[in-house]
């Protein structure tokens, strides 16, 4: 190479860059006896081609890379859109809430049914009898323990599926065809790990079966204990008719319903009280009802007063976790002008009535 570059600069030709393809030329323009023009423009024929194939190489490096560029961002957008939609998300946003709101029950049931199987009915009422009580208490309270804990679960996922999806879109929003396949490793293990979470969240929204580290029957001589198994069971929450409840002008109609339920019947806690009282004696105007219905109607309130009224399932024995109960306020009518004086003129006495329907 050494003598090569020497000679080149003997024959006079200046050359400050030499590239790989031009210095072959330089010495067949430099060598005294190789000034044939059908030589040169042979050789000129495949350095052009040459060039021709390093242009079409290049290019077809780019079309590979922004094909693969375009295949995973598709991965990538199909994952938001389907697994973590936004549309989706709002929907286990208020999913999430509702569950908050249901009560929540053990339920025994025989091992060879399935849960939800109707079957379980047919358990005879003696197997409580069979059941330790104390021990039943203290699966009352695992029973609390895991649902707080699976409702804390549900939100925390959640959440953190909200942060993976924010950080999926800022890869597609900022990352350029180079960083985005560089980091395709990073960005896979991500999509792997929000699927992951979805499945646990998925899960977490059906409640589970309670473990049971003890024996819930007691030694009590019985020849054959029956195999059972304790689940956690939900019922939706019970709601106010905004429609159909209305304020008149001593006393009030309510109405409520439950959810996604087939009618049955329930014992619920209806109670009520006076807000804002301006009296000693408005103080009685308050109350707790027991109602077997979905109807009630509340008697002898005060005129043009504000009442909030609350409703919930009256407490049995099954009972592990409810913390929600719904509420209204009504304001009863305030009385016409004209019989406002003889209003005023009569003792008003308070008293609770309640009209079971349905």
């Amino acid at each position: 190479m050494t003598s090569s570059r020497s000679h080149v600069r003997k024959s006079g030709i200046k050359s400050i860059f030499i590239t790989d393809l031009a210095f072959p030329l330089l010495l067949f323009l430099s060598s005294p006896g190789i000034m044939n023009i059908g030589t040169i423009d042979v050789y000129l024929n495949k350095t052009g081609s040459s060039l021709q194939t390093m242009v079409y190489s290049e290019e077809e490096q780019e079309n590979d890379a922004w094909n693969m560029y375009t295949e995973r961002k598709n991965i990538v957008l199909e994952f938001l859109c389907s697994d973590l939609s936004l549309h989706l998300l709002k929907r286990h946003h208020k999913r999430i809430e509702l569950l908050k709101k249901c009560s929540y029950y053990i339920e025994i049931l025989p091992k060879h049914l399935a849960l939800g199987d109707q079957n379980h009915l047919m358990l005879p009422t003696t197997m409580f009898q069979l059941i330790d009580p104390w021990r039943f208490q203290r699966m009352k309270k695992v029973g609390s323990i895991q649902t707080k804990i699976q409702l804390l679960l549900l939100s925390e996922l959640l959440e953190q599926l909200e942060r993976g999806r924010e950080e999926l879109v800022q890869f597609l929003e900022t990352y350029d065809v180079m960083t985005f396949l560089s980091r395709w490793d990073v960005i896979r293990q991500r999509l792997s790990s929000l699927s992951e979470q979805m499945d646990h969240f998925l899960a977490l929204l059906v409640p589970g079966r309670l473990h049971i580290k003890h024996r819930l029957v007691s030694d009590v001589g019985v020849t054959k204990i029956p195999h059972i198994r304790l689940v956690i069971i939900t019922k939706m929450p019970v709601m106010f008719d905004r429609k159909e409840s209305a304020a008149h002008l001593d006393w009030v109609s309510l109405r409520w319903f439950v959810s996604s339920q087939q009618p049955q019947v329930e014992q619920y806690e209806l109670r009520f009280k006076l807000l804002e009282p301006r009296a000693p004696q408005d103080k009685i105007h308050c109350g707790i009802m027991a109602v077997t219905s979905n109807t009630c109607e509340i008697h002898n309130l005060q005129p043009d007063r504000l009442y909030r009224f609350t409703i919930k399932r009256a407490e049995i024995y099954t009972l592990v976790y409810e913390q929600w109960r719904d509420s209204i306020l009504l304001k009863t009518k305030p009385y016409p002008e004209e019989d406002m004086e003889s209003a005023m003129s009569e003792p008003h006495l308070s008293h609770l009535s309640n009209t079971q329907g349905m």
